[in-house]
């Protein structure tokens, strides 16, 4: 798992069945002074994450493993909203 900001959102109006319904996120990951790190990615959020919104995000197989996303084609995940970070 990473801590990344929500930068953006991708529409798809056609994509692979399993996924409609599903809400694509750019997110950028950042280390804990919430400084850009590494490369955008596009992550499912099944939680309502918003731009500017610092989240917690899974990747791998470990984001396939719940029901909601059993089987589905996806790599990364917004699992979480951050409040705060110590």
């Amino acid at each position: 798992m990473y801590i990344a900001k929500v930068v953006g959102n991708v529409v798809a109006t056609r994509k692979e069945e399993s996924l409609v319904g599903t809400r694509f996120m750019i997110i950028q990951q950042v280390d804990k002074h919430e400084n850009p790190i590494g490369n955008e990615v596009v992550a499912a959020d099944y939680i309502g994450a918003g731009k500017g919104e610092i989240v917690l995000v899974g990747t791998g197989s470990s984001v396939r493993v719940g029901d909601v996303n059993k089987g589905k084609p996806i790599d990364a995940a917004i699992l979480g909203i951050i409040d705060e970070i110590q």
